[in-house]
């Protein structure tokens, strides 16, 4: 049972909270180990990792960190600290859960120490700015859990205890529950959407599974492109079939719906065989609860729901995603193959409904043509991406792969 749970925090300013949450931790029978990521000031008592550990752990002090006369600078080297030190002690498995409390700062931190952590290992952030606009998409981990510390700027309570008491319930909980990967079975990544819109995974999951792989897919609505990049940097998947990237032209066109600048970048760099295609790629998602952007006042959209809003891409936009995924890919050094169905690319862009647009379509098509990287093989299908013919594509790919021991 996993019963170990890593209390990280500035002890100089929040020993109180810490304490209080590492108090809650033991009363439910867990265990506690605590690291001080202070630069200033000292805890009221001992830590298990100290300041001075973590600040050597980054290959520095805490009297450099002081000596840079400024807090940003010296609580990077505390993040780069703390970071490794979190990941050689969970690899010497000294611990099976983190809980990473803090403003704005210890939040900056946090973020770093979460992304150093494996897959499974629960992560849990406890900040002011939980589930701000501050937070950028590229540094979340795939699994972080974030709570919002309510009331908890300076000092204990009632409020805070309330927030608080939950939070070491939820790391130590999650420390017992979890099932860690086992990594038995190759994993497959898909990037996806409502089976109604895109509905390729309804037959490519179960005849990938049958051939043995495990099949994760991924939701393309930004946190969900972030998770499926952060475990392709990681090694995580023997392929990728990223059939929906529209986080890509989110990303271009300024959407806050973003899964970061390096989205369908980082198997390329792993070297991870990957299989392509325009899932939704013509639509740019919106936050549905705000105006739209002057960019997209007078293109056709699409009220997904309350939260979210779908726009229709303009043939010159359409070109400059096509440009943008061809320099992307073209970093790869791994197999890549693009399928393109050439009829479209979701359900809403069939003849007759609403975000049909053959002009764009075309526009794109003949973009990537002509600047398809050499490092890519261009399969173009007469068909649309929901076509049974589709799916069959995709397999006989990798089916080809397989056969040839790439995957």
């Amino acid at each position: 049972m996993g019963n170990r749970i890593l209390v990280v925090g500035t002890y100089d300013t929040k020993d109180d909270e810490l304490t209080y949450i590492a108090k809650v931790i033991r009363a439910q029978g867990g265990e506690v180990l605590t690291m001080d990521v202070s630069v200033l000031g000292d805890p009221k008592g001992q830590t298990d990792w100290s300041k001075h550990d973590v600040a050597a752990e980054a290959g520095s002090s805490i009297k450099a960190a002081i000596a840079f006369d400024n807090e940003n600078s010296a609580m990077q080297i505390m993040a780069e600290g703390a970071s490794k030190l979190a990941a050689r002690l969970h690899r010497h498995g000294r611990f099976d859960g983190v809980i990473v409390l803090g403003g704005s700062m210890g939040t900056d931190l946090a973020l770093d120490v979460c992304a150093a952590l494996p897959l499974g290992v629960p992560k849990y952030v406890v900040s002011t700015i939980s589930f701000s606009p501050l937070i950028p998409p590229g540094r979340v981990a795939a699994d972080i859990q974030m709570i919002l510390w309510a009331g908890g700027l300076y000092g204990l309570n009632s409020v805070c205890r309330a927030t608080l008491s939950q939070a070491a319930g939820a790391v130590l909980g999650a420390a017992r529950a979890v099932q860690m990967p086992k990594g038995d079975q190759p994993v497959i990544a898909m990037s996806g959407f409502n089976s109604k819109v895109v509905n390729y995974m309804v037959a490519l999951k179960p005849a990938l599974e049958e051939r043995g792989y495990e099949v994760a897919v991924f939701h393309g609505t930004g946190m969900g492109g972030r998770a499926l990049e952060s475990l392709a940097a990681q090694g995580a998947f023997a392929a990728v079939m990223d059939l929906a990237p529209q986080e890509v032209a989110n990303h271009l066109f300024g959407s806050p719906i973003s899964a970061g600048e390096d989205r369908m970048t980082n198997a390329g760099l792993r070297g991870i065989p990957q299989i392509l295609s325009i899932g939704c790629l013509d639509l740019v998602d919106l936050v549905g609860w705000q105006p739209l952007p002057a960019l997209f006042k007078d293109t056709p959209a699409h009220a997904h729901n309350r939260l979210l809003t779908t726009v229709l891409q303009t043939p010159s936009q359409r070109r400059e995603v096509a440009r943008e995924i061809c320099r992307k890919l073209s970093t790869a050094v791994g197999p890549v193959v693009f399928i393109l169905p050439v009829k479209g690319g979701h359900c809403w862009d069939l003849p007759g409904q609403p975000l049909c647009d053959p002009e764009g379509l075309a526009a794109f098509c003949d973009e990537l043509r002509l600047h398809c990287p050499a490092n890519v093989t261009l399969v173009e299908l007469d068909a649309h991406i929901n076509d049974v013919a589709f799916s069959n594509a995709v397999l006989a790919t990798f089916d080809d792969w397989r056969a040839k021991g790439i995957v």
